[in-house]
């Protein structure tokens, strides 16, 4: 190869080291770059203090006791005395129905009753005077029987008193059936006049219970049968919410846990309550169960019926490291937290224990003061990369 030919190669070797030597700059250039530039992040030193875990349902506020008030018997509303959103006691008449028809029958029934009482007073002075005609009938008929041992009467004479006998012994047995029979027409009649007096006091409806109407399905005028909604009373002193918990959760929910409530209409508010029953059968469909949780104090303004969150309370510690749930990160099946190491971000792997509202507990990989960084963005804080802290959270 001539001089000139070894020149023109080792040129071209030159020129493609160089560019490769440039590519290696420009890269080196850029993760300096961006390992040197400063991220904005939030800061939160972790902190000894109290957390608690919670299991959360979703469900309704109902009542406890409750009924749909409905007559006994078919009829035409008189009178409403009560509105939906009322207070009653119990025993207050609600509404009445139209009694005339049944003031009648009770008239009708208190005249055969009455009746009834005449016929068996005069069956009974019947069998009074029956029993005084026998009583005389024996006498005179020992009299004549003794006259006839004594030959004074003739026999044709005793026999005439055994008849009389006979027919004064056969009215007494008539005149005792007869008070028999008058004595249960008397029954018969009372036992009417005690059901149409039943009907009639069923014209007026009255509250089973204290309590609350809620609904209110009918206006006077309107013709009611036996089963017919009128309205819905409910017991203002047996409400609780009926939330369904997902059935994963069921080993950490027990009867007495304490919880809060948390109404769709008041979502900044929470309201005290405490776990007072827990269904034993998980709905097939969704996988949840029921859960009864009794509100201390309600709403100032409710509804039986509106949606809630509930809170429960499962586990409970005075003094642990807590941080808050958004600071923790999964990366590569690890988890961990980046922490502030000389003003840059550094990824630390934790332990954590239980879950609360906000924060969680860290059982390893963190000490009380250390200070971690998040961002209020998706993507994580690249490792190694400078951070400056422009809002920092305190510590509980």
């Amino acid at each position: 190869m001539t001089e000139t030919g070894w020149k023109e190669k080792i040129g071209r070797g030159v020129s493609r080291w160089g560019k490769w030597i440039l590519v290696l700059v420009i890269a080196a250039s850029a993760v300096y770059w961006l390992r040197s530039r400063t991220v904005s992040v939030a800061g939160y030193t972790a902190v000894q203090g109290e957390i608690v875990a919670e299991v959360m349902g979703t469900g309704t506020l109902e009542a406890k006791v409750q009924t749909v008030v409905s007559t006994k018997i078919p009829g035409r509303i008189l009178d409403v005395r009560v509105d939906q959103g009322d207070q009653v006691r119990a025993g207050q008449t609600l509404l009445r129905l139209d009694d005339s028809e049944f003031r009648q029958q009770v008239e009708i029934a208190r005249s055969s009753l009455d009746a009834a009482k005449a016929t068996v007073e005069r069956m009974q002075a019947d069998a009074v005077r029956s029993q005084a005609i026998l009583e005389q009938s024996r006498i005179e008929y020992r009299r004549r029987e003794s006259l006839f041992t004594s030959k004074s009467i003739a026999a044709n004479e005793i026999d005439k008193r055994k008849e009389e006998l006979k027919v004064a012994e056969a009215d007494v047995e008539k005149t005792k059936a007869a008070v028999i029979e008058a004595r249960k027409n008397l029954v018969v009649a009372q036992n009417t006049v005690d059901y149409h007096l039943a009907r009639l006091g069923d014209t007026l409806i009255a509250a089973p219970f204290e309590g609350l109407i809620v609904r209110r399905d009918r206006d006077p005028g309107d013709v009611v049968v036996p089963g017919t909604s009128i309205f819905l009373l409910i017991s203002t002193q047996s409400l609780w919410v009926r939330a369904w918990v997902d059935e994963t959760e069921m080993q950490r929910v027990a009867q007495g846990q304490r919880a809060r409530v948390v109404f769709r209409a008041e979502p900044g508010t929470d309201y005290r309550g405490k776990v007072i029953r827990i269904g034993r059968e998980t709905d097939r469909e969704t996988r949840e169960f029921l859960v009864d949780v009794v509100v201390e104090k309600l709403p100032e303004n409710w509804s039986v019926g509106q949606r809630a969150d509930v809170f429960i309370e499962s586990a409970h510690k005075e003094s642990a490291i807590v941080i808050p749930s958004k600071a923790v990160l999964r990366m590569q099946g690890e988890i961990g937290v980046m922490a502030n190491r000389d003003g840059r971000a550094v990824w630390q792997p934790v332990k954590t224990g239980l879950r609360g509202r906000e924060y969680l507990e860290i059982l390893d990989g963190l000490s009380p003061g250390e200070l971690v960084v998040y961002t209020q963005g998706p993507d994580p804080i690249p490792e190694g990369r400078k951070i400056e802290i422009i809002r920092r959270e305190p510590g509980r």
